[in-house]
This record gives C-alpha cells, sequence and structure tokens, in this order.
C-alpha cells in the first residue's frame, strides 16, 4: 500500500478507530500528511445512491440539520455568486443551492442519492446524478464536504476543472485532518468518534495544495473554520461526548469568544473544517 498522493509507502497508524467499521485502520503519511483508511473498496455509488449514509432518510431533518452551515457557505460566497452560474458537487439536500439560487444566474445539483429527486424537483432546483452528463462550463464550482468521500479526488478535480470557464472558481470544503481535538488535546474519545468508513481520506491544507497543483489548479486561497464552539471542545475533554455545544453553549459561548477561538485554532491550522478557492492554472 502507498500513498495515492504523493506514492509514498512511508506512513505510520493513527490512533483512534473508525467508529461504523472496527475492521478498518486509520494511516498517515509521514511524507505528505495524507490521512487515509486502509481500504476502500466498501464504499461505491451505489452505497450513496440508496442513501446508506443516513441511519433513516428524513428529509426536513437533514435540511435542519445542515441550515447553519448551509447558510455560512452562501453568506461567505453571496459577494461571489451574483448573477454567476453554479454547479454544487455533491449538493447533499440541496440547501445551499436553494440559498444560492436566489442570487444566481443558474445553479444545478450533482447528487447520487436518489431519494432527494422529489425534494430537488419541488424546490426547482436543476439536479443530475453523473458529472458526465454535464456539457457546459460553470462560473462557479463548490463541493461542500464531498472530496474525503472519493476514492479517486484527483480525477474528479481534474473533471470540475474541465467544466469551469478560464476564470472561473472551484470552492472545496473538506474536514481538517489536524483538528485540534485529534492534534493537540488529543481526546480519545474523539479519536472513536471522528473517523468514518465514508470519510476514505483526510486533508490538511498542505495535503489540498498538493492535490490541486497535480490536477493543475492554482490556489487562490486556503481558509481555516471552525465549525465547533469552544464549549464542544471542552465538553469532549471533560465528558468525553459530543454535543457540548447543545448543553453548554448557551452559557459560555459568545460571537467574541467564538470568533477569538476560531482566529487562535486558525493560526496554528488545528480547526475542524479548511474551505479552499482554486482556479485554472494560467
Amino acid at each position: 500500500m502507498k500513498c495515492t498522493l504523493c506514492n509514498s509507502k512511508n506512513y505510520k497508524k493513527r490512533s483512534g478507530s473508525v467508529r461504523d467499521n472496527k475492521q478498518l485502520e486509520i494511516f498517515e503519511c509521514c511524507e505528505c500528511g495524507l490521512v487515509f483508511l486502509s481500504e476502500n473498496s466498501h464504499i461505491n455509488e451505489s452505497f450513496y445512491e440508496e442513501s446508506n449514509m443516513h441511519q433513516s432518510f428524513d428529509f426536513s431533518k437533514w435540511r435542519k440539520e445542515t441550515l447553519e452551515d448551509d447558510t455560512r457557505r452562501f453568506s461567505f460566497l453571496k459577494n461571489s455568486l451574483l448573477n454567476k452560474k453554479v454547479l454544487d458537487f455533491g449538493s447533499g439536500n440541496g440547501g445551499f443551492l436553494k440559498l444560492a439560487k436566489e442570487v444566481c444566474k443558474e445553479v444545478t445539483g450533482i447528487e447520487l442519492e436518489k431519494a432527494v429527486i422529489a425534494f430537488y424537483i419541488e424546490d426547482k432546483l436543476n439536479i443530475e446524478n453523473n458529472l458526465n452528463n454535464i456539457d457546459s462550463k460553470f462560473d462557479i464550482i463548490t463541493s461542500f464536504h464531498v472530496i474525503e468521500h472519493i476514492k479517486e479526488p484527483l480525477e474528479i478535480l481534474e473533471k470540475l476543472k474541465s467544466l469551469l470557464e478560464d476564470n472561473g472558481k472551484l470552492i472545496i470544503e473538506v474536514p481538517n485532518a489536524n483538528d485540534a481535538l485529534l492534534t493537540i488535546y488529543k481526546s480519545e474519545a474523539f479519536s472513536h468518534f471522528t473517523y468514518w468508513s465514508c470519510h476514505l481520506y483526510l486533508y490538511t491544507s498542505h495535503t489540498l495544495n498538493l492535490l490541486a497543483k497535480k490536477a493543475g489548479l492554482k490556489v487562490e486561497f486556503i481558509k481555516h473554520i471552525q465549525r465547533y464552539p469552544l464549549s464542544n471542545h471542552l465538553y469532549w475533554l471533560s465528558q468525553s461526548k459530543p454535543g457540548g455545544h447543545q448543553k453548554w453553549g448557551n452559557f459560555l459561548d459568545s460571537s467574541e469568544l467564538t470568533k477569538a477561538y476560531e482566529n487562535q485554532l486558525a493560526s496554528i491550522q488545528a480547526t475542524d473544517t479548511i474551505i479552499a478557492c482554486f482556479t485554472k492554472e494560467d
């Protein structure tokens, strides 16, 4: 076995376990830092087509769960989206596209999951289930928490690049392999919770840079984002459980503290999330 990003055979086992498949191991490349699972044959397109990511498919609940992230992403990109043609790769429940549709010239989602089709139709959102069905180009292509699921990420980035207008932008958001709970606080409970068999790779700013360059893309920016506040981290460290922002957030979190904590984690690249903007090379 070798690293798919840098081809090194020098890797080490990460502590922790895959929460839904204890047979899988977690490795980290000693050369480039890519984090990857010992196997990826357990995931294929039919897995996602048949809603296997969900314990139960409840569309309304799913939309509510992603509303905060959908709103954050829309607010962050809103000025760039004005009157633009947008493709969202791995568009999930379409929450981001529903917001973006109000300011974009045109929006389209690429989503394998069959169960969402009726809801896209209801919201008047364009949907395709395969990139090969797309024959036009886009000003903005987004992909939020999708690339970590892809067996062949380089091939996908090259395909997405081919669908970009010459001055277009590709926006990628992924979980950060250097999450503070893993690398600084070293929460054992979190290390047995966060790894998931659907996440075949976990990236850092460095490995995203490498991936982009291999795909012939130029990095415009990489930004570190903290989705979960200090209350969540303190709860993990004291109670070894998720949900601290719901339990303690009302008395602990404030906008000032949350922003300061995010900035501090970002300064050492230890946030839970990374968002990157790529463009075509000149």
